[in-house]
Formats: structure tokens, sequence, C-alpha cells
């Protein structure tokens, strides 16, 4: 039986929380008027925060002491984090919503590249093959009324490479020197996000929109259900910081392009969304992109696996002792039919 710590298991949970909270979204959309993306993104960080926050005071991790200068690499990563977004959210009004999904479905490409010239990784070609369907599916699910101006191309761009880079440092801030527990990382960061959240809400006029639906259109059920959207909202950044640290960059961002599909599917189950026939190819070429990279990460994980630590035993005490090899296991035939897949 798989562990539950298994990177299977929290790219199931990454789902799992990241299409509840989309189709969440969406029902507060149309249950409520709730113009007010910024104070949403607020409600979210607040909620990262204080879940963070509480969940160090029951024990669930133990805050690591930083050093200065790794306070400071804190708050670059809180800033990239609202940057990301606010890139995002002016982008979104300069372009039209298919072409803004086509362009961000390219940040596994970025995340690729980001990983390769900054970081010297290496990627079998195997991986590389994988990406295409994965990419080239979601830009054919998402088709449509492509519009765009040139700011807003820019802008969309920018914003991809933004997303891509917050998914690589991510991993760095989990799995490098720091090795932040993901709690740990999200408590660090949430409140500095507030903090630049709150100020381009006042920036952008937002906050004095908000005190007017304040006083006239809040209701004891939009708080209710802001608080349900902030728990959820809690899960996935625990759950997206815990899976990256598990797994790898690469990997989240494939979860994420798969994602984006199985939104369209349920949204077609639930809210009766028609789309055409290259939609439709679109979801099943991504689908089969995803196996297939789910595949190959399985069987490099597989090959990697065969180089395992050997200590030289000491005879003379009868307890290990001396330094670590890696010993080559050989491998042994497997049955096709028996290779599993997995997503890793």
């Amino acid at each position: 039986m798989a562990r539950l710590d298994h990177p299977a298991v929290y790219i199931a949970l990454y789902f799992v929380f990241n299409l509840s909270l989309t189709l969440y979204n969406k029902m507060m959309m149309q249950l409520f008027e709730f113009p007010f993306p910024w104070t949403l993104t607020g409600v979210h960080v607040f909620f990262g925060a204080i879940g963070s926050m509480a969940c160090a005071s029951a024990g669930v991790f133990q805050p690591v002491t930083l050093t200065a200068s790794e306070n400071s690499l804190m708050l670059m990563f809180s800033v990239l984090y609202t940057i990301n977004i606010a890139v995002s959210n002016v982008s979104l009004h300069m372009v039209t919503v298919p072409f803004h999904q086509v362009v961000r479905s390219t940040v596994p490409f970025f995340t690729v590249l980001i990983s390769v010239f900054f970081l010297k990784k290496q990627f079998p070609r195997a991986v590389y093959v994988a990406l295409v369907p994965i990419i080239v599916g979601v830009a054919l699910a998402t088709i449509g009324e492509y519009g765009y101006t040139a700011a807003g191309m820019i802008l969309t761009i920018l914003g991809t490479l933004l997303a891509a880079a917050k998914t690589v440092i991510t991993n760095r801030v989990l799995t490098g020197r720091i090795k932040l527990h993901p709690l740990d990382l999200l408590m660090r960061m949430a409140p500095l996000a507030f903090v630049q959240v709150a100020l381009y809400a006042a920036i952008t006029g937002e906050l004095s929109r908000l005190r007017i639906y304040l006083a006239t259109q809040m209701t004891p059920v939009v708080v209710a259900a802001l608080m349900i959207n902030g728990m959820l909202a809690f899960g996935l950044n625990w759950i997206s910081f815990a899976a990256n640290q598990r797994t790898s960059p690469l990997t989240i961002s494939v979860a994420a392009n798969i994602k984006q599909v199985l939104s369209i599917v349920l949204a077609i189950a639930i809210f009766h969304l028609h789309i055409n026939a290259i939609n439709a190819m679109g979801i099943v070429v991504t689908l089969a992109g995803g196996a297939w990279y789910s595949r190959v990460e399985y069987v490099e994980r597989q090959a990697r696996s065969r180089y395992l630590p050997v200590a030289h035993p000491d005879t003379t005490s009868g307890v290990t002792a001396g330094p670590m090899k890696m010993l080559h296991l050989r491998p042994t035939a497997v049955s096709s039919s028996a290779s599993p897949t997995r997503v890793h």
C-alpha cells in the first residue's frame, strides 16, 4: 500500500484542492456579485497566514530560525508572488481569455528553460517529447477568439515567465539549503503578501469600492462563503508547496496544465458548458500527454532508485561503519503488462 507521503498522493490532493477552489470561485461569481479580485487574494493569503500560524502553535511543524539574508529572500519571494498575480490580472484586461490560457499553458516550457539555464539541470529527451501534447492539448482545449494588444501580449508572456520562476524558486526554498517546511514557507510568505495585496488594492481603488459593498451588500452568507473560500485556499497553498517539495517544479507545472483541462471537463458536467470537437480533442491530447509524462517520470525515478547507498559493515564490531558507496543494482526483467503508470 502506498505511503500517505508518497508524491502521487500529494499530486492527487493538489488536483482535489485546485479543482475545488476553481469550481467554488465560479459558483461564488454566479451566486454573489463580488468583483474584488485583490480582496479575494487578500482573503487567501490571510487564511494562509492564520492557518500556518495555528499549525505551528499546534506543533505540526517547527519553524526554523533564518538569517537576515534568508529573511530578505522571503521578502523577495512574497514580492514575486504578488507581482505574478498583479501581472496576470492586468494582462487579462488587455487580452482575451483564450489567448491568456494558451500562453499560460507554456509554463512547463519556461520551467524547463529556467531549470536548464540557471540551475544547470538536465532532462531526458523523453520529457521534452512528453511536454508537447500537454502544451498543444491545452491550446486546443481552450481555443477560441484570440484578441490581444502588444502590451497585453508582453504582460501575458511576462506573467507566464514569473509563474514558472515562482514554481522553481519555491522548490529551491523547500529543498535547497534552507529546506523550509511547506507550512513554514507559507507562514513567512503570506503576511508579507497580504500587506502588498492590500497596498495594491488601495492603489487601484478597489478598497474604496469594497467599503461601499460592505455597507450595502455584505451579508452573513457572503462572509461564510468567503471564509470557506479562504480555508480552501489555505489547503491548496499547503498541498501545492508540499507537492512541489516532493516532486519537481516541472511536475507541478504539468499538473497545472492538466488541472486546466479537468476544470473544463467538470464545467461541462456541472455547468453544462458547451465545447466543440477541437476543444474535446485538446482535452484528450492533454490527458494523454499527462499520462505519458507520468510514465516517463516513473521510469526515470525507477532508474535513479537502482543506485542505492550501501555502507561497509564492520565485521569486528557487528555495526555498520565506514564511508557510503553507491551500488548499482542490475535491472530485473519486468513484464510490460505489469508496468504501472504513476504521477510523481
